[in-house]
């Protein structure tokens, strides 16, 4: 298993790892990345199924499942010399992140979240028509088959109206960033629902597995998010402090992509993250 991995910034610094979100690529964290490379490693990689790393047949639930997705970022963090990293991830990254955090405390230093709660109490708080902003969700945990075929014969109809309905400023995507992430998912649809498609199985499973163990995250967390507990009607911080202790939570006024939206404000809690 191989992932596409973005790598620089202050060799001796200590090492950041960036997930991506959907419908993005590494690409989304070229402002952030810029902004943490003058003292830390950046490392942004592609996750599994997505961009240009490897897309493996969805021969079994567990493929795509968010503990053999961290399993792939520890990898590629030690086969490029870091047995300990802190760790952000945005959207279908944090979930990833979230999942290393918990499998991997030994490893990952710090967590940072970006715009999720964990995939268990994803399904909890969605309810009523506000919850129809996540109706994909839905969509791709269908069984084989008919998501794939609908989705690919409207790539980019499909992933071009998330692009224009999360953005809180359309102008943070040009038409050069955009036109990489509706080529990049178009030619990644069938791993995509498989991702999605093990939120609503596998993920469920191991997140509520850990909740009935009592597990949480060992290490220093921030999650920056829209205020989605508002307009959802739940407690988003109470949500993130069954899992994490030691929590800040942080609202934003900036859309979903927030990194390129706000990148100096996601740097910044990052940055304060990293001093905890």
């Amino acid at each position: 298993m191989e992932l596409f991995a973005a790598v620089g910034g202050n060799d001796s610094g200590s090492p950041v790892v960036l997930l991506h979100g959907f419908p993005q690529t590494h690409l989304m964290w070229r402002h952030v990345a810029a902004r943490l490379a003058e003292r830390h490693t950046v490392i942004c990689p592609d996750l599994r199924g997505y961009g240009a790393s490897d897309k493996p047949a969805a021969t079994g639930p567990e493929v795509y499942s968010k503990r053999a997705m961290a399993a792939d970022v520890v990898a590629a963090a030690a086969a490029l010399g870091h047995e300990r990293f802190a760790l952000v991830g945005h959207d279908r990254g944090a979930l990833v992140a979230f999942r290393a955090a918990l499998d991997h405390p030994e490893t990952v230093t710090h967590l940072g979240v970006l715009d999720v709660v964990p995939t268990l109490d994803t399904w909890d708080v969605l309810h009523g028509l506000p919850a129809a902003v996540a109706y994909h969700l839905y969509l791709m945990a269908q069984p084989p088959g008919l998501p794939e075929t609908m989705i690919a014969n409207s790539a980019d109809a499909f992933f071009g109206s998330f692009l224009d309905a999360w953005a809180g400023d359309p102008a943070a995507l040009p038409p050069e960033v955009r036109a990489e992430y509706l080529r990049a998912s178009a030619a990644a649809v069938p791993s995509i629902v498989a991702d999605y498609r093990a939120s609503a199985g596998i993920d469920v499973t191991h997140d509520r597995a850990d909740l009935d163990a009592g597990s949480q995250l060992a290490m220093p967390v921030t999650v920056l998010q829209q205020d989605w507990g508002t307009q959802l009607g739940y407690d988003a911080a109470g949500v993130w402090r069954t899992w994490a202790p030691d929590l800040e939570h942080r609202l934003t006024g900036a859309g979903h992509f927030m990194a390129e939206e706000a990148p100096e404000e996601v740097a910044g809690a990052i940055r304060d993250l990293l001093l905890r």
